[in-house]
């Protein structure tokens, strides 16, 4: 007799960033942290869910390159969910934007304790990353 039983199985997760706002005072920098927020949508399977966020905080004047980040859960979405590959795609575009790599501030040299408050970047990035998904199996 055949029983049902319950399996995790993999799902990608697409993921299309949209913008970034470096280190805004509306998302909670102050003197001691600078907080960012990127903004993305998100497709697992046939689920899209639009206009979410995650928070990116970093210790004011540390090093864009190297620094810890500390990335918060996304924002309007508490679906299927995989943190570690989430948070490498978030680190990813936001050091994709922002320091000695940078496509948008490209800082070099000493320059890497310039704060650059409410910085805006349109810039739009895809990636991928799996996800478990509850599922059932025969």
């Amino acid at each position: 007799m055949r029983t049902l039983k319950s399996v995790e199985t993999m799902t990608t997760a697409h993921i299309t960033f949209r913008r970034l706002v470096q280190d805004s005072r509306d998302y909670g920098s102050n003197d001691e942290y600078m907080v960012s927020r990127a903004f993305f949508d998100l497709k697992i399977d046939d689920l899209a869910f639009q206009d979410l966020s995650v928070d990116i905080k970093q210790t004011a004047g540390s090093n864009f390159e190297t620094s810890l980040l500390e990335i918060s859960k996304p924002n309007g979405y508490s679906g299927p969910f995989n943190s570690q590959a989430f948070r490498k795609v978030v680190e990813k575009y936001y050091r994709s934007l922002v320091g000695l790599s940078g496509s948008g501030i490209h800082t070099s040299g000493g320059a890497s304790t310039i704060r650059m408050r409410n910085k805006i970047y349109d810039q739009e990035e895809h990636a991928e990353f799996m996800v478990r998904k509850k599922g059932s199996a025969w």
